[in-house]
């Protein structure tokens, strides 16, 4: 009997051995996974931007040319920073955005400065434009073909 117990003793301690990396492997899988995108300046950066006397060039001296400026030439900047948490299987989370906007004038002088969050923002419905493909049920071939039928050639000549 002592022999088959210490073997049981054995068999479950290399059981153990074996399952161990198996559920730290399992429980690390399982945390979080944070990652952070782009780059917002915080309010230090910002307070040193003064509205009606900094212009783009010393904007950018300061705190950096953004990622995304506008789409018209000479409209904003918008420096964008997301941070995302990634559990395990499920799809990625945003858990904060900070978007900071600083407006120039005409005269590339600085004439707002404004920082959006998450909590700001909006789901905006995108208009889906879909090209009509013309007549169904017709191929390009068939429509060439039928054409041919009302070709007159003194439509052509002007006659």
């Amino acid at each position: 009997m002592g022999q088959v117990q210490e073997v049981l003793l054995r068999m479950r301690t290399f059981g153990l051995w074996i399952l161990s990396p198996v559920l730290i492997l399992a429980f690390v899988a399982c945390s979080p996974v944070a990652r952070f995108h782009g780059y917002a300046p915080d309010d230090m950066q910002l307070a040193e931007i003064e509205v009606g006397r900094d212009t783009r060039q010393s904007v950018e001296e300061k705190i950096g040319r953004p990622g995304v400026s506008g789409v018209m030439e000479g409209s904003g900047w918008f420096y964008v920073q997301s941070d995302w948490i990634e559990e395990g299987w499920r799809a990625p989370v945003e858990v904060d955005r900070q978007i900071v906007a600083i407006s120039f004038d005409s005269a590339d002088r600085v004439s707002n400065i404004e920082r959006f969050g998450l909590e700001d923002g909006e789901i905006v419905a995108l208009s889906r434009r879909v090209t009509d493909t013309g007549p169904s049920g017709m191929s390009v071939l068939r429509q060439l073909m039928s054409n041919f039928g009302r070709f007159n050639p003194a439509q052509m000549l002007g006659g």
